[in-house]
């Protein structure tokens, strides 16, 4: 049964030896209707908002593991680290349709000894030039499955009003005293068109 998590709230995924070892993050978003009457009247188009799921990849110290951007970091610009371990399933431009919008797989069994805190975060892209902003997207969540009976552990719905915020820390995977836990984040960032103002939260 999936557990519903609050924002700050922390699960346990692998004490007790439960055998969890493989785990889907699935993140979803939906686009808010904008504009109506005044849209129609003014003729205006609204652009697709481009929200990127990306994992940034921390050490014991809460660092990234690399300045390189491709070793810190999976996201639509390097799908899978170089253990395997964190793959990113691609890009959705679009946010459309029910259900996950973007998944990263996680082999905890794999996680390189380097690697003790996954940060999943998402943010939209170019989001300054297109002033756009979370205020525009309704509907986001993280959710945790397990890989190996397709179960949701957990789900995490972020619910706050993130008006005028480009970028959020949504939730981590971490290691603590050899076990892996999930920590329900919700953490708002005011400019985040690129990932790298993400990642210098970490750095």
């Amino acid at each position: 049964m999936s557990i519903n998590l609050q924002k700050g709230q922390k699960i346990d995924l692998t004490k007790g030896g439960g055998g969890l070892r493989r785990v889907m993050v699935g993140l979803g978003w939906d686009e808010a209707q904008q504009g109506g009457f005044l849209k129609g009247l003014l003729g205006g188009k609204t652009q697709t908002i481009d929200c990127d799921a990306s994992a940034i990849l921390c050490g014991a110290d809460g660092k990234v593991i690399s300045r390189e951007v491709k070793q810190c970091c999976v996201y639509f610009g390097n799908l899978q680290h170089s253990s395997g371990a964190i793959v990113h399933q691609g890009d959705n431009l679009t946010g459309a349709g029910e259900g996950d919008d973007e998944q990263i797989m996680v082999d905890l069994s794999r996680i390189p000894s380097d690697i003790a805190k996954i940060v999943f975060v998402v943010n939209i892209y170019d989001a300054k030039t297109k002033n756009q902003h979370f205020g525009m997207i309704k509907n986001a969540f993280i959710r945790l499955v397990n890989m190996e009976n397709h179960t949701e552990i957990c789900r995490y719905n972020l619910t706050e009003n993130y008006s005028d915020m480009t970028g959020l820390v949504v939730g981590e995977i971490y290691k603590r005293n050899g076990e892996w836990k999930f920590n329900a984040v919700g953490q708002a960032v005011k400019e985040a068109s690129r990932l790298d103002a993400l990642i210098k939260l970490y750095v």
